[in-house]
C-alpha cells in the first residue's frame, strides 16, 4: 500500500518560498544549481515542478506545533534543515557517483562535479545564516542543534565510503552508519521546532529520539527499496545499490548471517569487474535467500514500533501526535 503525506505537501508550499529567497542570496553560479537540485529549474534555467518528499521539513513544522508554536515560528528551523538535507544529497551523489537523483540526472552531471560541491557548501553555510538572523536564543540553540546533527552525517557519509573497501562490516557498523548518516538529521528535524520556539526540553528530547528511531526505520526502507524498488517509482536504476555493491543494511545482514547463501553472496561481490544483470539478479536472490531482507523488514517494523512509544507519554497537541504517527507509518510504507 502506498501512502500519501499531506503534512509534507503543506510543508513544501510554506518552506518553499523561504527557501527559493534565501537560494537568491548566493552567488550566480551556486544558486543556478541549488534551484535545478531542488527541482525549481531544468538544466537551462527553466522553470519546472519541484520533486522531493519534503519530509525533513514537515518534521521540523510539526516539532514547532507540538510546542504550540504557530507554523510561522517554525519556517525557518524547517528551511534550514531542508537546506543541509539538499547540501547532503548533492554531496552523496558525486561522492557515490550517483547519475540519478528524483527522476532525472543528478545535478553533478549537468553542471560537473566541482559546482556540484561548491553549492553544497553554500546552502551549508546557508542554513546556519537562516537560523542565527533569527536572533533568539532558541534559533541560537537550534543552530547548535543542525551544525551537531550535520557533524553526525559527515561522521556517517565517511563510515560509508570506509565500506566500500571492507568485506569485514557487521551488522551492528552498519547500523552505527546509517544512525549518522541518515537518523542523526531526521533526528534533528524532529526537534529543532520546539529546540527553536524555545518549548519544553523533555519534549525536543522524545521527539529527538523518536526522529532517531523513525530515521533507522527509513534508512532500512530506503536499503530495500535500492534493491527491490522499481526503477520508474524510485527515479534510480533497478538492483542500484548491488549494482555499485554498496554495503547496505539487507546486504551486510546478509553476508554476516553465517549461511550458504551469503557466502555464495560474498564471493558473488568480490567478482572483478562489473557485475552483469544476470549477476545483479542472482545477488539480489542471494540476499533475500541469506535472510538479509527479512531481517530489515522486521527490523524496520521493529524501529517502527520503538518510535511511535516515543509519542505515547509526551503531551503534546492530539493531531500533532496523528501526523507524527502517520510519517512514521509512510516512512516504512512506502515505495520511493
Amino acid at each position: 500500500m502506498t501512502l500519501t503525506l499531506p503534512p509534507a505537501e503543506a510543508a513544501r508550499e510554506l518552506v518553499e518560498p523561504m527557501l527559493r529567497e534565501a537560494v537568491d542570496r548566493l552567488d550566480p553560479h551556486a544558486a543556478r544549481v541549488a534551484r535545478y537540485h531542488f527541482g525549481w529549474t531544468d538544466g537551462d534555467g527553466r522553470p519546472c515542478a519541484a520533486g522531493g518528499k519534503a519530509l525533513r521539513p514537515a518534521l521540523a513544522v510539526l516539532s514547532g506545533r507540538a510546542a504550540g508554536a504557530d507554523v510561522e515560528r517554525c519556517l525557518p528551523a524547517a528551511a534550514a534543515v531542508e537546506l543541509v538535507h539538499a547540501f547532503s544529497l548533492l554531496h552523496d551523489d558525486v561522492m557515490d557517483d550517483d547519475p540519478v537523483r528524483r527522476h532525472r540526472p543528478a545535478a553533478w552531471t549537468v553542471f560537473g562535479r566541482s559546482q556540484a560541491i561548491l553549492c553544497g557548501n553554500a546552502l551549508f553555510a546557508l542554513a546556519g545564516e537562516l537560523l542565527l538572523e533569527q536572533g533568539t536564543p532558541g534559533y541560537v540553540a537550534a543552530a547548535r542543534t543542525l551544525h551537531r546533527a550535520t557533524l553526525s552525517l559527515i561522521a556517517g557519509q565517511a563510515l560509508d565510503l570506509e565500506f566500500e573497501d571492507r568485506a569485514d562490516v557487521t551488522r551492528e557498523e552498519c547500523l552505527r552508519m546509517s544512525w549518522h548518516k541518515t537518523a542523526a538529521l531526521l533526528s534533528c528535524a524532529c526537534s529543532i521546532g520546539v529546540t527553536a520556539v524555545e518549548g519544553p526540553v523533555r519534549l525536543a528530547d522524545v521527539l529527538a529520539a523518536f526522529g532517531t528511531e523513525a530515521g533507522l526505520a527509513f534508512q532500512l526502507a530506503d536499503d530495500l527499496l535500492g534493491i527491490w524498488g522499481r526503477a520508474e517509482v524510485t527515479g534510480k536504476p533497478v538492483l542500484a545499490d548491488l549494482r555499485t555493491r554498496k554495503k547496505s543494511l539487507p546486504v551486510v545482514a546478509a553476508l554476516t548471517g553465517r549461511t550458504e547463501a551469503g557466502d555464495r553472496l560474498a564471493a558473488l561481490l568480490a567478482t572483478p569487474g562489473q557485475l552483469s544483470e544476470a549477476d545483479l539478479r542472482e545477488a539480489a536472490c542471494l540476499v533475500e535467500e541469506a535472510g538479509g531482507r527479512a531481517w530489515a523488514e522486521l527490523e524496520a517494523a521493529r524501529r517502527l514500533e520503538a518510535a511511535t512509544r516515543c509519542l505515547d507519554d509526551v503531551d503534546m497537541p492530539a493531531d500533532v501526535r496523528q501526523e507524527f504517527r502517520h510519517i512514521a507509518q509512510f516512512i516504512t510504507s512506502r515505495d520511493h
